[in-house]
């Protein structure tokens, strides 16, 4: 038995061996080759407008500085992306941008702060040329910027309108036996539909037909003004499939050239006088955009604005770029608001909502903060139901057009699993001391005195939210809850009702915050900082997510993402502040 020890002690110290060697070595690697690369910009370059790995507005930074050199991703966000297309429209090496078939997961009102940039860009008279071998709708708002869009001879464009598809769980709940028990305020609450009916109710059609009009009015008219094409001919276009080939889409004036990618590159380097025997300077704007990260000056001045980003599903915890965590959140608007450099705060939100407690904490943080120093919000693609929660008291809301916003209205979901547990053959039962000392059980029915105690908490934590949004608005409960119920509004309407102040990118907002404060000298300051320990580490690497991986591609993307809807409902805890239903714009 000793020796057999021996051999087993023996082995785990040779496993823990290799596994400390192998992660040391990437530590090595990471460190050595990872950002030490000085990129060169040479004369009369082209930036190449590649976004497929762009997803966020920031890319996060971390306390732990192992951390910042161990996490996935670029380390490169949209707003760095803005920033660098700034610095380029002066940058005397920079002749133009590319935007060579590019496929990005941006939503509609980041898509519509990066054409603005774009816009600005030709404004110094550079060019800004497209092309793409098929053009999906998504990327076609973008790429329509362009002075000249390009597209292959046997590709297509997709041109025809904006819709959203939701899928029900009624009939699958019944023949599995395991139902959602749902308890909600809120007659727009959609979130929690798919769970209780197998169609759409009127209410729910009313708003997603609202907001698809609202967004498809934002985006055929930022078309119609970089293509010299009306909204009614675009409309027109889009309800005839009348752009599907290529040649459709020169006739109709939505696209210049119908080409090949050679001639596309030809055309570039006659704007840039450069023989077509050679080869012209690019650099990816993903580089671009570290260089002047790492070179830019700031002012001369100890003036900050400080910018928050609230990304994310709204949840307990720490959080990190893709989740908004009342740790990070409560410290950083804390850290802002006790720097006496820092005059005011612009909070960047694109979430759809999420946890309602931690909504209530930010909320709080935020009215601490704003007895110090403006707080101006800037709302990205969502700012709804939790993500609304948490701008409602600021200063002064910024939105886009598209943005999706509003979504006043909260719920509790419980899990329950006693029709299933019977099919088995399984059977609960509980024995208490009190009337209410037991738990909820997914294994028993609902009792209706319980689920009238949580309607209740429902009920207070929506009069709750109603309440913040009229002081905050500076609205009456009776117009806020006309206005509320749970129901979503896009960026353009939210301004007429008074949910947002101006229409206005996030640069407006720190504009505003900065007028607000009264400075006018300022340099920027990015929030939040993250901590991290070695188990997040270890959740970066690639080996930590190999089993998600053989899932999603055993099951196909879309079931995939089924899967983890699912999922993702039946694990959240406590009441919600959600955004009433996914949706994906194409």
């Amino acid at each position: 038995m000793k020796f057999l020890g021996n051999v087993l002690a023996t082995v785990v110290g040779i496993f823990v061996f290799l596994m400390l060697f192998v992660f040391g070595i990437i530590i090595i690697v990471t460190i050595f080759s990872g950002d030490t690369e000085i990129v060169e910009v040479k004369s009369n370059s082209v930036i190449e407008l590649n976004l497929e790995h762009i997803k966020n507005d920031y890319a996060g930074k971390y306390k732990d500085p192992w951390m910042t050199i161990l996490s996935d991703g670029e380390k490169v966000g949209l707003t760095d992306i803005i920033n660098a297309i700034e610095k380029a429209k002066t940058d005397n090496d920079i002749k133009g941008i590319s935007i060579l078939n590019d496929e990005s997961s941006l939503g509609i009102a980041q898509r519509k702060s990066l054409r603005d940039a774009l816009e600005d860009f030709k404004k110094s008279g550079k060019f800004v040329m497209a092309y793409a071998n098929s053009y999906s709708q998504k990327e076609y708002y973008l790429n329509s910027v362009a002075n000249t869009v390009y597209l292959n001879p046997v590709g297509d464009l997709d041109f025809k309108g904006l819709s959203a598809e939701i899928m029900f769980f009624k009939d699958f709940q019944d023949k599995t036996g395991v139902k959602m028990e749902v308890i909600r305020h809120g007659k727009y609450k959609s979130a929690v539909e798919p769970f209780l009916e197998n169609k759409m109710s009127d209410a729910n059609r009313e708003q997603t037909l609202a907001l698809l009009n609202a967004v498809w009015s934002s985006v055929t008219n930022d078309i119609s003004k970089s293509r010299n094409v009306s909204v009614a001919k675009l409309n027109e276009i889009a309800s005839g499939l009348l752009a599907r080939t290529p040649e459709m889409a020169k006739a109709q004036k939505l696209v210049d050239v119908v080409a090949y990618e050679d001639v596309y590159h030809n055309a570039i380097k006659k704007a840039l006088k450069v023989d077509k025997d050679d080869d012209y300077n690019k650099i990816s704007v993903m580089d671009y955009a570290r260089k002047v990260a790492t070179t830019s000056k700031t002012l001369e001045t100890k003036d900050k604005i400080a910018i928050i980003y609230a990304q994310g599903e709204i949840k307990s915890g720490e959080g990190d770029v893709n989740v908004i965590g009342e740790g990070s959140m409560r410290r950083s608007l804390k850290e802002a608001r006790e720097d006496k450099n820092v005059k005011a705060i612009v909070l960047r939100i694109n979430s759809p909502g999420g946890n309602a407690l931690t909504s209530d904490l930010i909320w709080r943080e935020i009215e601490l903060t704003k007895k110090v120093k403006p707080v101006v919000v800037s709302m990205g693609n969502y700012a709804a139901s939790g993500g609304y929660y948490i701008a409602c008291n600021a200063n002064k809301i910024f939105a886009e057009n598209s943005t999706i916003t509003g979504s006043i209205g909260v719920f509790g979901i419980l899990p329950n699993f006693t029709q299933l547990a019977t099919k088995i053959g399984l059977h609960s039962e509980q024995v208490k001391t009190n009337e209410n000392a037991a738990e909820y059980s997914p294994f028993l029915p609902l009792d209706e005195k319980f689920k009238a105690v949580t309607l209740e908490g429902v009920e207070h934590i929506y009069k709750t939210f109603v309440t913040h949004v009229a002081e905050g608005r500076k609205m009456t409960f009776a117009q806020v809850d006309a206005i509320a119920q749970g129901r979503v509004w896009a960026g353009s309407e939210a301004v007429k009702i008074g949910l947002v102040d101006k229409i206005g990118s996030m640069d407006d907002a720190v504009h505003e915050a900065a007028a607000l404060a009264k400075v006018k000298k300022y340099n920027t300051q990015n929030y939040p900082e993250f901590e991290k320990d070695i188990n997040d580490i270890l959740e970066h690497l690639p080996f930590a997510k190999s089993k998600e991986n053989f899932i999603k591609e055993e099951l196909g993307e879309e079931t995939f993402k089924i899967m983890e809807q699912i999922k993702r409902v039946q694990s959240q805890k406590g009441i919600q502040a959600m955004m009433p239903f996914e949706i994906t714009i194409q």
